[in-house]
């Protein structure tokens, strides 16, 4: 058994970027500790805006209609590359997002599971670019500076003209969004309610801001700006940032903790009464694609801020949106016409119009000709390519010029989406969406199944023996960037394999124990084919698969990495020992989380190939319940661990 020695090094900055790229991490918690430090009155302050806020939550929360505001939003875009200096249009995108997000009008509301389908709500909160500077001259509502600092940090220093970044426009009047390179793993960060009118608003990495340009899955869908903005407008983390914490809203679940990824539903807390957790909530931490709604009792939150008295009621009554009076240079848009569709199949149109003078971008309304609610969306040219439609049915769409003031939209033009095309494509092993319908297939041949939706993931199952424990799963023949895992029958994740674009997948684990095993099949970011199939085959030896790929189609996953953890003595005082075996020589990560997902330790080992073990020295972590992370290659097992000194 190899003993290793428990330096432990503090979080290094490339290491939690590493992370972040699988699990969201916000900052604006940390960001909120440290500005009561700086401020002692920071505290009073915000418990007067609670009081506030809980009143009105008593007045108001069981009103179904109240005032629709419109907040006027300035981005300013702080770059040191040519890369971070994102593009208007991935900006337009995002604020495309933040108005469908907060209007119920995104486009996977629908996705919301029964059980919570009564509680989503339309915030009933817009988002406009602002027009007007605080001086009164005309603006498009995003500012550029050139800056040379390479990572900004949380310190609020991009938002300070002294320190390279921007001063905030108004904070009365505006919100301030700053775009820029955070560093250290944060997707973003807001400054709730109460905080100083010097550093108020929202910060943005580059690379987490809107739906196209340096978006980066799987946090690509604007949620981060979403998730921010909520905190902005006084939303805590639905777990309250405690274990089975409370985040000040009646109507949403106790929640264990932050869930990460994109959780299967329904996922239930542990805390009492077992409540079905709202994973897909804006305020939880999963992927962009798996969070898709505001409760009623967060829309009454968030309205109260907004309401007369309270604190950020000056934003309602802001004419920022309005172009500066006199004239001001402002160009006043047409209403597009000649709209058409071309290029028409089943799932896909391309939509386009006249251009019209002044304009730089486009919004673009369109639904079915039976829906009541509008899809929004933009565009800086005059065409707009729409995918994800529905076979066989009519479209209505319409248009809207942006100048530095805003047209009117177009009267609707519509289209209907041909037939589906007919294919050999058979998927016979629907429903099969969770790890408890998981369908049986049969070993040593392909079977063909499809990913219909972008809520659809298939589980199948299949048995090794005695003399054939080696195992083999290929997924390939991909219509889009599907990945594969393969699990225990105890729901314990084995591997991953999780190439990019519609390069195939494959999982070797030779020498499995004689078992079930589990197979899930999922579109990367919500990727899925209506029309299109996939293979998948597993297979079992006597002989071992080889990752050179001499004995199977393409093996290009290693086996799994290890087979066992155990972490003792649980709770901890000081020294705290974790053993796993291990299949193979090679790396591994050991880490140490608090309950919000931050990261406290971080110790990278080598282990030999059996018993391996490693001591930490909790001595320098505060009493608490900690996540324990061993990481080999792409395996993770996890463990929860109390601290009590």
């Amino acid at each position: 058994m190899k003993r290793i020695s428990a330096l432990l090094l503090a979080i290094l900055a490339a290491s939690t970027a590493m992370f972040a790229q699988q699990q969201r991490n916000c900052g604006s918690m940390d960001v909120l500790d440290r500005l009561k430090q700086e401020d002692p009155a920071l505290e009073q302050k915000m418990q007067n805006i609670e009081t506030f806020t809980q009143n009105y939550v008593a007045k108001h929360e069981h009103e179904n209609e109240r005032v629709v505001y419109t907040i006027p939003v300035v981005f300013h875009v702080v770059y040191k590359t040519t890369t971070e200096n994102i593009s208007d249009a991935q900006i337009m995108s995002q604020l495309t997002v933040l108005n469908n997000d907060f209007r119920k009008l995104n486009s996977d509301a629908g996705s919301v599971p029964s059980a919570f389908a009564g509680l989503a709500a339309d915030a009933e909160i817009n988002f406009c670019l602002a027009q007007t500077t605080p001086t009164g001259a005309a603006t498009t509502g995003i500012t550029r500076t050139y800056a040379n600092v390479s990572s900004w940090g949380t310190n609020d220093n991009v938002k300070k003209a002294t320190q390279g970044g921007v001063n905030p426009w108004d904070a009365t009047k505006y919100l301030n969004i700053w775009i820029c390179n955070i560093g250290g793993g944060i997707l973003g960060y807001a400054q709730f309610p109460g905080g100083s009118t010097a550093t108020d608003g929202v910060v943005i990495d580059y690379r987490y801001l809107g739906t196209t340009g340096t978006a980066t899955a799987p946090f690509n869908k604007g949620r981060t700006a979403t998730h921010e903005v909520g905190h902005y407008l006084n939303l805590r983390h639905i777990w309250g940032d405690a274990t089975c914490g409370s985040d000040l809203v009646s109507d949403t679940p106790t929640h264990n903790t932050s869930n990460y990824g994109c959780p299967s539903q329904p996922h239930y807390s542990t805390c009492s009464g077992s409540p079905r957790e709202m994973t897909m909530n804006y305020m939880d931490y999963t992927d962009d694609a798996c969070m898709y709604m505001f409760s009623s009792g967060q829309k009454t939150r968030m309205q109260a801020v907004l309401a007369s008295g309270g604190t950020r009621a000056s934003l309602a009554t802001s004419t920022a949106c309005n172009a500066p009076s006199g004239g001001g240079g402002t160009t006043t848009c047409g209403t597009p016409s000649s709209l058409s569709a071309s290029a028409v199949t089943s799932s896909s149109a391309t939509l386009s119009w006249a251009a019209v003078s002044g304009a730089t971008s486009y919004n673009v309304q369109y639904k079915t000709s039976s829906a009541t609610t509008w899809t929004t969306t933009t565009s800086t040219t005059n065409s707009k390519s729409l995918s994800g439609l529905a076979a066989s049915t009519t479209y209505n769409f319409q248009v809207q010029a942006v100048c530095s003031t805003t047209g009117s939209y177009s009267a609707a033009a519509s289209f209907t989406t041909s037939a589906a095309t007919s294919t050999s494509c058979t998927d016979n092993y629907e429903s099969n969406n969770s790890f408890s319908s998981a369908k049986t297939i049969a070993v040593n041949s392909a079977i063909t199944a499809k990913i219909g939706s972008s809520t659809d993931v298939d589980w199948f199952k299949f048995s090794n023996t005695s003399t054939k424990k080696n195992i083999l799963v290929e997924l390939y023949n991909l219509p889009l960037d599907y990945d594969l895992q393969l699990y225990k029958s105890n729901g314990t994740l084995l591997a991953t394999s999780e190439n990019a674009n519609t390069d195939a997948e494959s999982i070797i684990y030779n020498n499995a124990t004689t078992a079930t095993y589990y197979v899930k099949v999922y579109g990367y970011g919500g990727a899925y084919s209506s029309s299109s199939c996939y293979n998948l085959k597993a297979s079992i030896s006597s002989t071992a698969f080889r990752n050179d790929g001499s004995n199977n189609l393409e093996a290009l996953e290693s086996a799994p990495a290890f087979e066992s953890l155990s972490i003792f003595p649980n709770p901890v005082q000081d020294v705290l020992t974790i053993d796993f075996n291990t299949f193979e020589i090679s790396d591994a990560n050991v880490t140490v989380y608090d309950m919000y997902g931050k990261e406290m330790l971080r110790l990278p080992v080598s282990v030999n190939k059996g018993s391996n073990r490693v001591e930490l020295n909790m001595g320098g972590i505060a009493n608490g319940v900690y996540i324990v992370n061993v990481q080999q290659g792409k395996e993770i097992r996890t463990q929860k661990v109390v601290v009590n000194h």
